[in-house]
């Protein structure tokens, strides 16, 4: 290597780590970036980017499907699974090459192998053949990433119980499958599978699926997954997956009692755990807590000159608030004065059919936390453009403090509603009243029509319903 020595060494090259790197070079830092694996971590590689190109192709085999309600008449369609991966696998690879090529463009050192920081303000880089190379850096940024979590009664095997990485790449379609937990990951692989034949069950521990959505959404999802044929087992778990034979026998302990499902594969999608195994922070005596790195609000941890961002710390576990961190982490070392992260403003999407996006209070927080409020629900078999485009489920939901107007938050559900929600973010930064909101002319026809409309449901003013 041309160097030993940088400002800034990064650990991990997901949308935290690389954003923080290129972020670092163009503030005039020396950086190098530490990756084991693939660069762009498990968002470009395993998770965001994949999963949406799979998602993508179930959405246009259901067009194809459904071609007859837009008056256009097509033979039958039939899902080539094996293509469909192979697709995402090529989208995924090019953004790992996207992200090479920008890390060249900041003259970012890219180092090759597993890391582990040593005390001293040092990381040892161990290359797969076995060398083992140290490095020393004056900041040095922990953003390892996140695994699936596993279950005591859901051992991943990867052949009939699997995780995400596993349910990209199947070799072939199974003709049954239970997912285990409805956060983001169960529900999108859930819609994907279903789309293309396969018989899903989702079985949910909480009361609800996209438990921490608002309870209008989750109702409204669950509706139209149980309309497109997969069955909802909610206040469940499962106690044990027998795969001895052929396929799967899995018990679940439900609301009536015990009862067995059989299947092909079962998927676990009931969280991640922070990947800070064998990364060397007990050696450095940084301090973990509840699986996570403990930091302060500018992501330093206990011991000077260390720092971690993404889902190695608590917070939510997405790539835009890894990348936020990253980039307000390093402003801060490179003598800036960025603002703390508005952890109530983070955007969350989810991108099954129909979409979920959401920001801010739900409903009930909102009352919990002790606003007296006004809520504005507007639905898309109201809107023009939805009848148009032949997507009328879903609706825009929005919440107001009473008192004062403030925006406290915003929950949809609908045809590429991951798309409307970034308004509501900005709005809400702005500190945008409803008022306002609802004097803001938005173009028709379109979606985004539905946050002015479901506005002026909250303030008694709507028009088109």
């Amino acid at each position: 290597m041309s160097s030993t020595k940088f400002d800034v060494i990064v650990v991990g090259s997901g949308p935290g780590g690389y954003v923080a790197a290129i972020r670092a070079s163009q503030l005039g830092l020396k950086t190098a970036v530490v990756e084991a694996a693939e660069l762009g971590g498990i968002c470009l590689n395993w998770g965001c980017i994949p999963t949406k190109a799979l998602l993508k192709s179930a959405q246009v085999f259901e067009y194809i499907n459904h071609a007859a309600d837009y008056g256009i008449k097509v033979s039958e369609a039939s899902a080539d699974f094996e293509g469909m991966v192979k697709r995402s696998r090529g989208v995924a690879d090019g953004m790992s090459k996207g992200i090479q090529f920008l890390l060249k463009k900041n003259k970012i050192e890219q180092l090759l192998g597993w890391g582990k920081v040593k005390p001293g303000k040092k990381v040892e880089v161990e290359a797969k053949d076995g060398n083992k190379t140290t490095y020393s850096a004056d900041h040095i940024i922990i953003a390892t990433g996140a695994r699936s979590r596993e279950l005591p009664a859901l051992k991943i095997d990867n052949e009939k119980i699997i995780g995400y990485r596993k349910a990209m790449t199947l070799e072939k379609q199974p003709k049954k499958m239970v997912v285990v937990g409805s956060g983001a990951i169960g529900v999108e692989f859930a819609y994907f599978y279903n789309a293309l034949g396969t018989e899903v069950t989702i079985v949910e521990f909480m009361d609800r699926i996209v438990p921490v959505e608002d309870e209008e959404v989750s109702k409204a999802l669950e509706k139209n997954f149980k309309k497109a044929g997969m069955k909802i087992m909610t206040s469940s778990e499962v106690t044990a997956v027998d795969t001895k034979g052929e396929g799967c026998k899995v018990t679940v302990k439900g609301k009536k009692g015990e009862e067995t499902l059989e299947c092909d594969v079962v998927l676990s999608a009931v969280g991640i755990a922070a990947n800070i195994e064998n990364c060397g922070l007990e050696d450095v005596g940084i301090l973990v807590d509840k699986g996570r790195v403990k930091v302060d609000e500018f992501y330093k941890t206990n011991m000077p000159g260390y720092y971690a961002i993404g889902d190695v710390i608590p917070g939510p576990a997405l790539a835009h608030v890894a990348s936020a961190e990253g980039i307000i982490c390093v402003e801060k070392i490179a003598g800036h004065n960025p603002d703390p992260l508005d952890y109530n403003n983070i955007p969350g999407c989810t991108y099954c059919y129909p979409e979920i996006s959401s920001v801010g209070y739900t409903e009930k927080a909102a009352k919990d936390a002790g606003y007296e409020v006004k809520v504005g629900k507007f639905p898309f078999s109201a809107s023009g453009k939805a009848s148009a485009a032949g997507a009328k489920d879903g609706f825009v939901k929005l919440i107001f403090d009473a008192k004062y107007g403030e925006l406290l938050g915003a929950h949809m559900i609908g045809n590429n509603v991951t798309e409307m929600i970034a308004e509501i973010v900005a709005v809400r930064k702005l500190e945008t009243t409803g008022h306002e909101l609802i004097k803001t002319v938005h173009p028709h026809p379109t979606m985004s029509e539905a946050v002015m409309e479901a506005a002026t449901v909250a303030y008694d003013e709507v028009i088109h319903l």
